[in-house]
Parts: structure tokens; C-alpha cells; sequence
């Protein structure tokens, strides 16, 4: 596939079911709203120049942060290093939310440049200025993955009164508190 290169950045989101492989796991850990072996949550998307990718995966980066902050949850953004990222990657950030029931942060998402990985297997290119052909640099991470999102605001937003939700989330809930 050839891109016109005034196309980028181009920029896309999906909904989509995520299933993990060690369905039958037994053990602490698999169990609850943590690690589900079916889940929910948006992905991004984004395919662009060589010379803009880390730019765009900082703003990726702050978008992901931009909605943990909205929902003003106690989160941190770890910049994983070499040994910690899949070969495909170039560089990755996850996001992490603290569990106080667990007392441990927990990935509720992560962000990705893959460089020109994915574009070489699936011949992804441009013409730059001078007419050369060159692969494209795609890049993406999930927005959130909800049952643990689901899980912290359980956590952090418990009174006595029941679960007050958060005030980003009510004009789409319709109701401002459980209980």
C-alpha cells in the first residue's frame, strides 16, 4: 500500500473484544476484574512520517494521561526498557493505576512506536519529497482497558454513601453515585 505522504498523520480508533491466551490459569492473580480472559477497551491508531513518530507517540502519551487525569485517578507512566517491550516495539510507555486493595499499581494501558516493524510486513510506504519510496512508522496503545479502569474507580471513589462516580463520567452515566 502507497500513502500519499500529505495524508499523515492519519489516526484511527477502534472498540474491540481482547481475548487472553491463558484462559484455565488458576491462581491469585487471574482472578476478578485484573485479568479477565475477555475484555473490552478503544484502540489508537496512528500512521505517520518517520521524522514526526516520537512526536506523535508523546502526544499519544498525553492523551492516555489526559483521560486518567480526567477520571482523577492516582496513575503513573512508566517508560519500559529494552527487556520489558515486545520485539516489535521501538518504544512503549504503560499507565498504571494504584490498586489500595492490592497495594500494587496495576497496567491499565500502554502506548507504542513500532517504527516501520508493522509497515515492513504489511508494505506500507510513501514518496517523500525527492520521490523515494520509504516505510511509514506506525504507532498505537489501547485508550484504556475498562475493567480495570472499572476497578479503580470502585476503589478510589467508595464513601460510605455507596460509589460517587466521577464527575467525567457523569453527563454520560446519567446518575452521579451507586448505593
Amino acid at each position: 500500500m502507497i500513502i500519499d505522504e500529505r495524508q499523515f498523520p492519519i489516526c484511527h480508533a477502534g472498540y474491540s473484544e481482547c481475548f487472553r491466551r491463558e484462559a484455565g490459569s488458576y491462581g491469585k492473580d487471574v482472578r476478578g476484574l485484573n485479568r479477565l480472559h475477555e475484555f473490552s477497551k478503544v484502540e489508537i491508531v496512528v500512521i505517520d512520517h518517520p521524522d514526526r513518530s516520537y512526536q506523535q507517540l508523546e502526544i499519544m502519551k498525553d492523551y492516555v494521561g489526559g483521560l486518567l487525569q480526567k477520571l482523577k485517578l492516582p496513575f503513573r507512566i512508566v517508560k519500559l526498557c529494552g527487556g520489558d517491550i515486545s520485539f516489535t516495539s521501538a518504544m512503549t510507555y504503560d499507565f498504571e493505576v494504584w490498586s489500595a486493595a492490592q497495594e500494587k499499581w496495576l497496567e491499565v494501558s500502554s502506548v507504542s512506536n513500532f517504527e516501520a516493524f508493522q509497515a515492513n510486513r504489511m508494505k506500507l510506504r510513501f514518496k517523500d519529497k525527492d520521490g523515494k519510496m520509504r516505510l511509514a512508522h506506525t504507532l498505537n496503545g489501547s485508550a484504556l482497558a475498562l475493567p480495570r479502569i472499572v476497578a479503580s474507580i470502585l476503589e478510589n471513589y467508595q464513601t460510605e454513601d455507596g460509589i460517587v462516580m466521577p464527575e467525567a463520567l457523569v453527563p454520560f452515566l446519567g446518575f452521579d453515585k451507586i448505593g
